[in-house]
């Protein structure tokens, strides 16, 4: 039982390490942060100030939404308050029984907040209202009615926002935990695993990669040197039928920063492949972006995914989840150069080919005498 709780707290700090050392998580968000922003630039958020309410989180919102409401019938409060002290209602003012007040039943702080409260938000209880010997009280119903307008079409407009944003339905796209290297069609792949959670499609979608890493050129260092990576299907790379869970293919060739790498020095490298799928949903035609990352400890090599794909009886077709994610080992050359058959970082040496351990003469090599 210790060994097990050993392992555990073993993986759980390499797997914490592991977030800690990605600029995209897996579920798409930046581990970034700035620093040394100045004031002005502050500013800007507060010019737009709608994206900001937008990308504000829920709970921020609620406040924000109390508060706002709150404090507007608060002040337009002080301000019946303010009416019905000039016009002499107030209690402690001791008005006359032929006194005509300004708003009926307004004597005191708590029946002005009433007023405001019914005023902004239509209610009406019927005993407090404003007579027709006050213009003042008049004008500001008209005043406050507007602005209580304006400040539910602001709080409605932020709330059907953030439920319609497109990153909501970005949730319902997976990628594969893991990316896995092995041969297909001829030539050596890096894989990756994506499927969309729901029947209606995404229209025009694209998938591309960004291999980040660090990079030393000229004595100069570059922190998060981008490099493309180019993803692809059997149909091509562009507007993918993304109707199904599809396997998606980077080529492993010389122009690919993959090729010097091998099955013993994959896990000793630092990066960080970030893989994007850009699309427009069908429902609500709102393009949305989702995205992923693959660190080395990821990607599996000489592993290729599970079938997934089938068909029934009915000739209908079935997509079984459970083996999205599973792998199983395939015979795979143990780096680039060796599965193109080319001199690289192994030894390669020449020989005589002797399938049937035949006794022959061997020429020694020139300048060597037996």
């Amino acid at each position: 039982m210790t060994r097990s709780l050993r392992e555990w707290f073993k993986e759980y700090m390499s797997e914490r390490r592991g977030r800690k050392n990605r600029l995209v998580t897996k579920d798409g968000r930046c581990n970034i942060e700035f620093g040394n922003v100045m004031h002005r630039n502050r500013f800007a958020y507060v010019l737009d100030f709608w994206t900001t309410f937008v990308e504000t989180r829920w709970r921020f919102i609620l406040l924000y939404f109390v508060a706002s409401f709150t404090l507007s019938w608060f002040l337009f409060g002080l301000i019946w308050y303010w009416l019905a002290r000039n016009n002499g209602d107030l209690l402690w003012q001791n008005p006359t029984p032929s006194h005509k007040p300004c708003a009926f039943s307004v004597n005191d702080m708590t029946y002005a907040f009433l007023l405001s409260l019914e005023t902004q938000s239509t209610i009406g209880f019927g005993n407090i209202y404003v007579t027709d010997q006050c213009p003042g009280g008049v004008a500001l119903i008209v005043i406050q009615t507007i602005i209580g307008l304006f400040i539910n079409i602001f709080w409605c407009g932020i709330v059907m926002t953030k439920i319609s944003l497109p990153k909501k339905r970005a949730k319902t796209i997976t990628f594969s935990e893991s990316a896995v290297i092995c041969p297909k069609k001829g030539t050596l792949c890096l894989q990756i695993r994506v499927a969309n959670l729901r029947k209606t499609l995404m229209i025009g979608s694209q998938i591309y990669g960004k291999l980040l890493r660090t990079t030393v050129t000229g004595g100069e260092t570059v922190i998060l040197d981008q490099v493309s990576i180019d993803f692809m299907v059997d149909a091509g790379k562009d507007n993918l039928f993304f109707v199904c869970p599809l396997t998606l293919y980077h080529i492993i060739d010389k122009s690919s920063p993959f090729f010097n790498m091998a099955v013993d020095t994959m896990h000793q490298q630092d990066f960080e492949l970030v893989v994007f799928l850009d699309g427009m949903a069908e429902s609500t035609s709102s393009a949305c972006q989702v995205r992923t990352s693959y660190i080395p400890q990821e990607i599996m090599w000489g592993y290729d995914f599970l079938p997934i794909i089938s068909r029934s009886k009915e000739g209908r077709y079935r997509v079984d989840f459970s083996n999205f994610a599973k792998v199983v080992p395939v015979p795979t050359a143990h780096c680039s150069h060796c599965y193109h058959n080319e001199p690289g970082n192994h030894l390669h040496l020449k020989g005589i080919d002797n399938k049937g351990f035949e006794v022959i003469d061997i020429e020694p090599p020139n300048g060597t005498k037996m």
